[in-house]
């Protein structure tokens, strides 16, 4: 049977065929789930971590989603939840521990030169610095838009909150960015 829409995994997962309902599943939300607990936690490793937790919390629930809203909503809500349980759990232990932290090291791209590698990765760098430096809305905002091409009327939905206010909050993050990304380049 062919696993097309959030119905048809829900259904096949319910009805005992989890294995293929739970691939279609991860296939269909792992780029959503990953970018969006990447732009919270801002590290790869992280993220990853993360993504990976919210699948199995997911699918352990599965058989508990309602319908109430999207399947991606849902994902969305868990995974915000997840990130910031990540981010309490970092600070926490973030008292504990001395001396210097190790950073992840990011290899390189073997399809551009270092020189384009070292560009891009500064240029994301800044990117990724000016967009936290935004209000929480407006960067939940402006990534949902920008990065997940969802609509006003999806987000409005998924986070509870006017299509007016969110095109407000998508108007002065871009507003912000663009500021802070011209200040940062002259």
């Amino acid at each position: 049977m062919l696993i097309e829409t959030d119905y048809d995994i829900v259904r096949e997962y319910t009805s005992g065929n989890r294995e293929t309902a739970a691939t279609a599943f991860v296939r269909k939300y792992q780029k959503f789930v990953y970018a969006s607990a990447f732009r919270y936690l801002q590290s790869y490793d992280d993220a990853e971590d993360a993504s990976q937790e919210v699948f199995i919390k997911a699918l352990n629930n599965l058989h508990k989603f309602r319908g109430e809203s999207s399947i991606k909503t849902w994902l969305y809500r868990i995974t915000i939840n997840i990130c910031s349980s990540v981010l309490r759990k970092k600070k926490i232990l973030s008292v504990f521990k001395f001396g210097p932290q190790e950073d992840a090291i990011d290899l390189p791209s073997e399809d551009a030169t270092p020189h384009e590698n070292l560009e891009k990765n500064e240029y994301e760098e800044k990117f990724v610095k000016v967009l936290s430096k935004l209000p929480e809305k407006q960067r939940e905002t402006f990534a949902l838009r920008y990065f997940e091409n969802m609509t006003y009327e999806e987000m409005s939905n998924m986070l509870g909150t006017s299509v007016g206010g969110l095109k407000a909050n998508y108007f002065q993050a871009v507003r912000k960015v663009t500021e802070m990304m011209k200040k940062d380049l002259n």
